[in-house]
């Protein structure tokens, strides 16, 4: 087998639902501990096989292996070797084809197939953490996503807001507690994911690069906080590519092309330094030392990252050289004044940021998780719009709506997007790579010329036939930035495009950016490493951190919120240059405002709300006259005002809606003949009852989607969840209510994930010049019918990866679930269910006026 291992979403939906356990099965005790014998060897794997392709190749292929009770073990190897295959086997999240398999001291797989019963009862002492935090997120409170997996262990109230707290203040996410996790940045996601399974309080727990996406602080938290787990017992599997995350491990396994070709194990204590370690452990060698006049902080980094393995006599980057620095003082990338917000009300990410790129120049964007890199690059791709302030790329005004300017504009930039997954549309790779080129009018032999060029960049050539929905998220990333280098674009902003690529990979994208600077490529680099943007960037553009903004909440006097714990503002952005160590202030601060009090609608307890806003939404059916429609819409108004609803944010919520029900509603004038006939159409005559039935059909629609905004925009979905579930009780003995509300909540919950894949597959078309974005009406709706498939494949893809993670979380069908937020009616809700009961009372009796 080649060392890609072949991950197909269907094919792991299949075998899930044929071979692995199902995580809706009987329940199993509330109590852990109780039967949980003393274990000296956790997992124990003999001759195991996996195969994603039916055997045609083996993503693990013999593997043998121990771990004991305590280990704290890495597993290291190259993209595609077999790592995340591996990792779910031993987190119990997947059976594999042949072998045995013992977890916990039970023996969940053998000859005679898989052991649901003993796959569930190992899999409540063990936590997992995927490489992608998004499907691990079952929630949309940090706080109630914490909780969900003690809840579904019986952990008592008190002691879930214990794990909770503990769990939060190890990956330094307490002030988020409230916060959505879907709208954070992905390296804040990942830290909620680790959260969730350290809050499980696991004996072993698995984790599949989980400081991939995370900033140089962040993955130092991560990795102290795993360091003191396994002090304290808890046994650690941690897959990672990044050699300074390897001196506290117990032992580090090697894997390639499915078997395990190293395992070493420590002797003493492993040495202080990396480049002592085991060779196959180390970074590639940073060849830019070997030129004289080379920057001594251009070094090859704990990260794990490599400069270019290239000539020996080639400078490094920050070194002064007219040659090697081919950018002139012309402007390629001017922002000016930007300030970003999110939401209506939400967190400014961004607050008046001035800056400017030159021609040829290479800048690295540096800072914290959430602190607004990918909103900025986002912004100069224009593929989101400043709030205010202006950004000019390539001399055109990024804003711009005409087809001409955009046009152009894509031709000058290209994106390279933090999840490849996302950016990835076409059926093989060589067709996906090919859909820029072929948008610029090119010759079919020129777009064969540029794909090969571009395959043959990143080393992905034997991967032409592919699907790339097929490939390991290290290949997928590749395949992303050959598709945007094959359209040759001037300059080119990369967000953190070495994340999950193993050293070799790693190098190659480094010896990339050096071939595109000859070429006088501008480039925007977004990245974690400050080792990567010494060796590789002219300058750094630092944006502020968390604790910068706590320092400047506390010089000027700004409150906080104290449930949030949240700073209000930060301090100015500030750059660096590589030829110089001194810090210079350049315009720009991030800033985020606290959490406010709930409104009088998001206080209210969640089985008043449901039932009230239910019958209210019913109610407008029954709306005939005009003294009714006054009514509701008063009503309607109340509740737009007690629920603290921005206009501007439910205009864009129902704005679609609307325009569907105005059209189907204008139907009816010209099928109603009664009443005083007002104009003639065509021969069809427009009437007084016509237009009153219009009015009343639309605004009726109107109203109930409407409320049905209100309610999704103040309840939780664990709070409809649990209101639901309730509210069922009385039926739980002949319905599955606890499965159904459960249902419920993650439709809500994904829902809005599955609308962000298909704007971010547009986007990926868009940066791209595909005619999403410019083309005439017919192209437009062709492309749009173009995503079709790959948003139906992401949908797959996230009902495979939900499934994951109920089983990791524990979830299970029948089970007694603690709930961490109590459910309890206050003298508001009597007082609310009271008003909307003399609402309909009114209604009825306006019917008989």
């Amino acid at each position: 087998m080649s060392a890609e291992a072949i991950f197909d979403p269907s094919d792991v939906r299949e075998r899930t639902n044929q071979e692995s356990p199902s995580p809706v099965a009987s329940a199993t005790p509330d109590v852990r501990s109780a039967a949980d014998p003393d274990i000296s060897v956790v997992a124990s794997l003999r001759n195991v096989r996996f195969s994603y392709d039916r055997g045609a190749t083996w993503a693990l292929d013999g593997v043998d292996l121990d771990i004991r009770a305590g280990e704290s073990l890495c597993l290291m190897g190259p993209n595609g070797s077999g790592k995340s295959t591996l990792s779910k086997i031993l987190a119990g999240l997947i059976a594999p084809d042949h072998g045995v398999v013992e977890l916990l001291g039970s023996t969940v797989f053998d000859d005679d197939g898989p052991r649901p019963q003993e796959y569930r009862r190992a899999r409540r002492s063990i936590g997992a953490v995927f490489q992608n935090p998004e499907d691990q997120i079952v929630t949309t409170v940090v706080q109630d996503d914490i909780a969900f997996g003690p809840e579904n262990l019986g952990f008592p109230r008190e002691r879930i807001g214990d794990r909770m707290a503990y769990a939060l203040d190890a990956v330094d996410m307490a002030r988020y507690r409230d916060a959505d996790p879907t709208h954070m940045s992905g390296g804040q996601q990942q830290r909620i994911a680790i959260a969730g399974a350290l809050a499980m309080e696991p004996r072993m727990i698995v984790l599949d690069e989980p400081t991939a996406m995370l900033d140089t602080v962040a993955r130092h938290d991560v990795v102290h906080t795993l360091h003191r787990m396994h002090q304290a017992g808890t046994t650690i599997v941690h897959v990672t590519h990044l050699a300074d995350e390897t001196p506290h491990a117990d032992r580090i396994i090697r894997l390639d092309h499915g078997r395990i070709v190293a395992d070493i194990r420590r002797d003493g204590s492993w040495p202080a330094e990396t480049s002592t370690l085991p060779e196959f452990i180390q970074a590639p060698r940073d060849r830019t030392h070997d030129h004289p006049d080379a920057h001594p902080d251009a070094v090859v980094g704990a990260d794990g990252g490599a400069a270019p393995d290239s000539d020996a006599t080639r400078p490094s980057c920050p070194v002064i050289d007219s040659q090697w620095r081919a950018h002139t003082t012309e402007p390629a990338i001017e922002v000016s004044h930007v300030s970003k917000h999110y939401g209506y009300g939400g967190a400014t990410v961004i607050n008046d940021l001035s800056f400017s790129v030159s021609r040829g120049e290479t800048v690295a964007i540096m800072g914290r998780n959430g602190s607004g890199k990918t909103t900025l690059a986002r912004m100069i791709c224009a593929l989101t719009r400043p709030d205010s302030g202006t950004i000019r790329v390539g001399g055109l005004d990024v804003t711009s709506r005409s087809r001409r300017a955009r046009k152009a504009l894509r031709r000058e930039t290209g994106f390279i997007m933090q999840r490849p997954e996302r950016q990835l549309f076409a059926r093989t790779v060589a067709a996906d790579i090919a859909y820029g080129p072929g948008n610029q009018g090119l010759s079919p032999t020129e777009v064969r010329e540029r794909v090969d060029e571009a395959m043959t960049l990143v080393h992905i050539s034997h991967l032409a036939q592919r699907s790339p929905f097929s490939l390991s998220g290290g290949q997928q990333r590749l395949v992303a930035i050959a598709g945007i280098l094959a359209c040759r674009p001037n300059i080119l902003v990369m967000d953190e495009p070495t994340a999950s690529l193993d050293a070799r990979a790693k190098t190659g994208i480094h010896d990339l950016v050096h071939e595109l600077r000859t070429r006088g490529v501008t480039m925007l680099l977004i990245t974690h490493s400050p080792q990567e943007a010494a060796s590789l960037c002219d300058r750094t553009l630092q944006m502020p951190t968390p604790d910068e903004a706590a320092d400047m909440d506390a010089a000027t006097g700004t409150k906080m919120d104290s449930a949030v714990n949240e700073p209000a503002e930060t301090p100015r952005t500030t750059t660096t240059s590589h030829d110089h160590p001194d810090h210079v202030a350049i315009e720009g601060r991030t800033a985020v405002h606290p959490v406010p009090s709930p409104s009088f609608i998001a206080s209210l307890d969640p089985r008043v709300k449901l039932v009230s806003f239910l019958a209210l939404m019913f109610t407008a059916f029954t709306v005939v006259s005009p003294a009714q429609l006054i009514a509701t819409a008063v009503m309607v108004t109340a509740m737009t005002i007690a629920a603290r609803m921005h206009p501007r944010a439910m205009w864009r919520s129902i704005s679609g809606f609307l325009a569907l029900f105005a059209a189907m509603g204008l139907l009816n004038v010209f099928f109603v003949r009664g009443g005083r006939t007002l104009a003639t159409v065509f021969t069809i005559p427009i009437t007084t009852d016509g237009l009153m039935v219009a009015v009343l059909y639309t605004s009726r629609l109107a109203m109930v989607i409407i409320l049905g905004a209100i309610l999704l925009a103040t309840t939780m979905p664990t709070s409809l969840t649990d209101a639901v579930g309730s509210l069922l009780s009385p039926l739980r003995r002949r319905v599955h209510t606890q499965e159904l509300a459960l249902v419920m909540s993650l439709a809500l919950r994904f829902m809005p994930t599955l609308t962000l894949e298909t704007h971010a597959i547009i986007d990926a078309q868009a940066a791209r010049g595909g005619s999403i974005e410019t083309g005439s009406l017919t192209q437009r709706i062709r492309a749009l019918g173009a995503i079709l498939i790959p948003v139906f494949a992401g949908t797959l893809r996230h009902a495979d990866n939900l499934s994951l993670a109920l089983d990791a979380r524990c979830y299970e069908e029948g089970i007694h679930r603690t709930h961490w937020r109590r459910m309890s009616i206050a003298a508001r809700d009597i007082v609310f269910a009271t008003l909307c009961a003399a609402y309909i009372m009114l209604l009825i009796a306006l019917m008989f006026l």
